[in-house]
Parts: structure tokens; sequence; C-alpha cells
């Protein structure tokens, strides 16, 4: 276990306002005092027998302990608190998925504690170090909403976003036909739009003069196509879609990978499990 020392650095305020009139104060509180985790954290870890008040378990959620009591930590809280968290979050459209642009902010700003999920799977819980080094894995343009993935875990950065990476990514995408003979068609597309045209979004296309890799498209419903790719080059379905004279007029992440969006709403977030595989 990891020793604390009882008493806080010397530069510290006195804890004394905080203690209870007896001189006990709650063992929570006291370890938020001394740095060693936040209340909430230490909530978790006593009923797991995972804190020590001179050299004994203290497993009992509430109790109020000396202020000079020496407190260990076992190594299993250290452990689990050092993890590499990776976030699920159901991006809104107005939000960037990188640095702040323009005024817009960045879909981290909504990786908060009031917005985690209430039926998060995980039973884990936010905590402020969790946003050390975690950056998206994979962008979701400013107009567009569905499932972003943050990581601080290089390897899975890697997984989803490296160049050898051929993970499956699918979308809904709302389309209008600009360009049909009798103009705009905003209802019933897959009807009258040609299939040559979605054998072309299909194979055949070019970005940045260089190919693009063979992607399943087919129709969701009359007026949205399911795209599932494998490749992310920026807007991509968009200037697909422009390709063969469609425009996108909303556009939706649902999966990436083995990750479904699923239930998880709008502006909320949730863990990836331990044992989730992308």
């Amino acid at each position: 276990p990891t020793r604390s020392p009882a008493r806080p650095p010397s530069n510290a305020h006195a804890a004394g306002s905080a203690h209870e009139p007896d001189g006990l104060v709650r063992l929570s509180k006291r370890m938020s005092e001394l740095g060693l985790c936040s209340r909430r954290e230490a909530d978790e870890w006593i009923p797991r027998g995972w804190v020590l008040v001179d050299g004994k378990p203290v497993t009992e959620l509430g109790t109020r302990i000396r202020p000079d009591a020496t407190i260990e930590i076992h190594q299993a809280a250290r452990s689990e608190q050092g993890e590499r968290v990776t976030v699920l979050l159901h991006k809104p459209v107005g939000y960037v998925s990188g640095q702040a642009e323009e005024g817009y902010q960045p879909a981290a700003t909504l990786f908060t504690a009031e917005n985690q999920w209430e039926s998060d799977p995980t039973r884990k819980r936010y905590a402020p170090w969790q946003h050390k080094g975690l950056a998206p894995a994979g962008r979701l343009d400013i107009d567009s909403t569905g499932l972003l993935v943050l990581t601080q875990d290089g390897r899975i950065a890697r997984q989803l976003i490296g160049e050898d990476s051929n993970i499956e990514k699918e979308y809904l995408v709302r389309v209008v036909w600009e360009d049909a003979p009798d103009g705009p068609v905003e209802r019933n597309v897959s009807a009258v739009f040609p299939a040559e045209r979605l054998d072309r979004l299909r194979h055949g296309l070019s970005l940045d003069g260089e190919p693009l890799k063979p992607a399943k498209v087919s129709w969701q419903n009359e007026e949205q196509l399911r795209f599932v790719l494998r490749e992310g080059k920026k807007r991509q379905i968009r200037r697909m879609c422009e390709q063969v004279g469609l425009k996108v007029v909303g556009l939706k992440r649902v999966r990436m990978g083995r990750i479904v969006l699923g239930d998880l709403p709008v502006g909320q977030w949730r863990f990836l499990g331990p044992f989730e595989k992308f």
C-alpha cells in the first residue's frame, strides 16, 4: 500500500475548520484534503477495503478519523486511478472535434461529471485528471453529430486512425438530390436517384487525387443513406456525395468497429468498458 503523511503540507491551510466539534473528520474528506483522491473516489475505494487507517482496513462509508491518523492507499486504487481512459461521446452539431476554432468549443468541453450518461454500464466515475492527454481519435465535422471517441490511450488512437487502420466507421447520411432533371429532390430520393450514381459512391471516386477505398453504401430509408467506410479523409462523405449530385443535410456517425452509439443521448458521454473492443 501507499502510505500518506497524516498532516497536510506546511503551506496548506489548517484543516481544523473542516473538522467536527469532537475533533474527528470524515475519512473521505480527509483523503481529499491530503490530495490523495477526490471524495467520490474515496467513497468508491473505502467499501472495497482499499483504504487503511493506522494500518487497519476501513470499509464503512462515513467513518470519521483523527486528523493525524496515518492513511494508506492500496496499490489497486492507485492502479485504477492511473488507468488510461477512453470516452465515447455523442457529439452535438456546433462543436469541433479537436482544438477550438473560430469561437466554436471543442467537444472535449462536454466531458464533465454532469454530462456522464446515467446508464453508463462501466460504473466508472469522472475525475478531473482524466482530461490530461485526452484527444479525439477520428474527427467529426462541426455540422455532424454522433459517436466521437476521446482517448488517453495511444494504442486505441492508432487502432482507429493509424495509417494501417482497417476499422469500419458507419454513418447515417440524410441527402437531397441537388442536380435532378426537374430540380432538387428532398422527398423519396431513393426512388428516383440513379442506381449507377449509387454504384460510384461505393467504388470509383477519388479525393485529393487519390482513389478511395471501396465503401458500403445503401439506402437506410427514402432520404437517408448508410455509409460504411474504412478511411476518414476530411469531409469525405460530403465531398463524395457532391461528386454524384447529392447534398448532405444531416450526418451522424453511429458505429466505430464493434462500438455502437446506441442509446447514448446527444451531448452526453460514457466510458469504454474494460471488455469492450473496437
